[in-house]
């Protein structure tokens, strides 16, 4: 059996936020099981307690429910301690939210270009988010990108392999220098 890697002793969790498509899922699972932690996914969370799929929540009952379900998982939250969690895209635009996660642990940005979010999506056409138009989603990745900066990490996960870019985040947690996260 692997050891777990090791990082800094006062982090109690690791939450992961960026656009659709930054890799915040396929990264958290990666990073979780190196560190031996738990790995939670809010939208997975959701779906778990609604038992219903994202898209079906959107289409039924529309954003504003989801938006709820997901203010009440992100709430549950503080129970948890040594965990990556990875958030719904749209998780921080709600202040409440944000404070909750910032209590809970370390921010890290996962950066995606927009374009290559469209890349990465392809056909994956059951995001709720690819119905609207193209310049609506670029004025919402503009001003999603405005709160993800606020993240204590940024890093960009263009042209990168998951592996990579996990060993990136557990050397700079260890206190190690990795040229392109910054702290912000």
């Amino acid at each position: 059996m692997v050891e777990p890697e090791r990082i800094s002793s006062n982090i109690n969790n690791i939450i992961l936020v960026g656009f659709m498509a930054a890799g915040k899922s396929s990264i958290g699972k990666k990073l979780a099981r190196r560190l031996g932690w738990k790995y939670i996914d809010t939208d997975a969370e959701i779906v778990e307690v609604t038992g219903l799929k994202i898209p079906t929540i959107f289409k039924k009952y529309g954003e504003v429910r989801f938006r709820s379900e997901e203010k009440l998982v992100v709430k549950k939250l503080r129970e948890v301690t040594s965990a990556v969690i990875a958030t719904g895209g749209g998780t921080v635009e709600d202040p409440d939210n944000w404070s909750v996660l910032e209590e809970l642990g370390i921010i890290i940005h996962l950066f995606v270009p927009l374009e290559e979010a469209f890349k990465r999506i392809g056909k994956r056409s059951e995001r709720p988010l690819l119905t609207r138009s193209e310049q609506e989603i670029y004025d919402l990745w503009q001003s999603r990108l405005k709160i993800y900066n606020k993240a204590s990490i940024f890093l960009d996960t263009t042209n990168k392999d998951l592996d990579d870019i996990v060993n990136e985040i557990i050397e700079h947690l260890k206190g190690g220098s990795v040229d392109n996260v910054s702290k912000n």
